[in-house]
């Protein structure tokens, strides 16, 4: 619920930042704008604030007042002197004019409110106040896309983490049409704002409105192929269309099994890259009357690793990313009523950390093609799930021992290459299946492979 303009100006001089300026004495004006005036707007706390100043030198009593330096983002024309203090940012600009004409550059009237903090005064001349009240995401004007693209998929940000938020339809018809200039913008902003967006306990309404408005696939135009796939072949099960209503289960479950953030961000983008590889393998098998997509995952791989280096993801998010995409059928094969619990563990220590992210994108996956509903095949995978998270736990509170080292090898003679981790790796499975328990087992293998290469060279 939105409050009064007076009830606002009480909430902003409750905070402990805006109490700590007002003891400052400032050359200009001091402007609090954007964000922060429309959560505290909307009964919120703001995480960071955005100051407009009129005299330059004000920023150096900014300093003075938090005892922090602030260092400058962006390039001129237009730069931003940040502080950090405690974890939250203060960002600062110059007016090249009145607060009037700076408010009309900013991307939403939402966030085009300004509170003077030396006289108390609101200035709202693009009746921002309204539209928080209406609950409608609007701009000054066209040009605010057109000079600044980001403000397209900022729009569907804010529409995804604003709750009961709308997008105004000459907003919507803009992007619709304007789309296509999103691929002006850099890789790294692109990518900061779907993170937003992936993260939001409102990410499915987020990517619907993604797909509705076409920001979609500009950004991720290799996800088209699966739509005109599922256009095409007329599946009842699309294979788009499943991706994105797993994103109706993404917060419920990594809620429920308490991934952190970065980790649901993982998980989501491996939801909406773990199928790419459908449209180059499929194949109909006519005597069978069945479809198949045979070793689609690598595919979903190597194209996801091209979209993840367009967009600047970082090593540490791309291996985790391919990984579950490599594995995200591992735990649909292995749930039948035959499933061992070697094969349980194997998932387990083969995925390590990423294991209980590997579930929530199973069920994801899951549901996703199930439309939410359980039947005898959804049962047996939640089943397997829940063994899977419960193996997990018993790892991390005992892990499996490492018996034997590469450095172990090279002292038996094994030469330096990829036969050291090839009869680790075989090692380790052994012991996941209970065959090797104990170190000298282990060279005992090592050594009966060494004699096998040797014979074989």
């Amino acid at each position: 619920m939105a409050i009064s303009p007076d009830r606002l100006k009480d909430n902003i001089k409750q905070q402990k930042i805006i109490q700590q300026l007002l003891s400052g004495i400032f050359y200009g004006e001091v402007y609090l704008v954007g964000g922060a005036i429309r959560e505290l707007m909307l009964n919120k706390i703001p995480n960071d604030y955005d100051f407009a100043l009129s005299d330059e030198r004000d920023i150096k009593t900014f300093e003075a007042i938090f005892h922090a330096p602030a260092f400058i983002l962006g390039k001129k024309p237009i730069q931003t002197h940040r502080i950090i203090i405690k974890g939250r940012s203060l960002d600062i600009t110059i007016l090249k004019g009145a607060i009037d004409e700076d408010l009309k550059r900013r991307d939403f009237t939402i966030n085009a409110i300004a509170y003077n903090i030396r006289n108390n005064s609101i200035t709202d001349t693009l009746r921002g106040i309204d539209d928080i009240e209406q609950r409608m995401i609007r701009y000054p004007d066209k040009n605010s896309i057109v000079n600044d693209p980001l403000r397209m998929l900022k729009a569907v940000r804010h529409f995804t983490t604003l709750q009961d938020f709308s997008l105004d339809i000459d907003l919507t018809r803009s992007i619709t049409e304007l789309k296509h200039i999103i691929k002006n913008v850099a890789p790294e902003r692109v990518k900061y704002e779907m993170d937003l967006i992936m993260t939001s306990e409102n990410v499915f309404a987020g990517m619907k409105k993604l797909e509705d408005l076409g920001l979609l696939f500009e950004i991720f135009p290799e996800l088209y192929s699966l739509k005109l796939l599922d256009r095409e072949k007329q599946f009842a099960l699309e294979t788009f269309g499943h991706t994105i209503d797993g994103f109706n289960y993404l917060h419920k479950y990594a809620k429920r099994y308490r991934l952190d953030e970065k980790e649901i961000k993982n998980v989501g983008y491996a939801l909406l890259f773990h199928d790419l590889g459908k449209a180059n393998t499929y194949t109909y098998d006519e005597k069978k009357d069945a479809v198949h997509f045979f070793y689609h995952e690598r595919s979903s791989r190597d194209i996801s690793q091209s979209i993840m280096e367009r967009l600047k993801f970082s090593i540490q998010e791309m291996k985790a990313v391919l990984s579950l995409i490599e594995n995200h059928m591992r735990i649909f094969l292995i749930s039948n009523e035959e499933s061992t619990e070697k094969a349980l563990r194997r998932v387990v220590y083969k995925m390590g950390d990423l294991a209980p992210s590997l579930v929530i994108l199973t069920l994801c996956d899951m549901y996703g093609s199930s439309c939410g509903k359980n039947n005898a095949s959804t049962q047996r995978v939640k089943k397997r799930c829940a063994e899977i998270i419960e193996m997990f736990v018993e790892w991390k509170r005992k892990p499996l021992p490492k018996l034997i080292s590469g450095g172990d090898l090279l002292l038996m003679g094994f030469s330096e290459g990829p036969l050291i981790g090839k009869c680790l790796s075989e090692i380790q499975e052994k012991q996941i299946a209970g065959e090797i328990t104990t170190k000298g087992e282990a060279m005992e293998y090592a050594r009966e492979r060494l004699i096998q290469l040797i014979a074989d060279s």
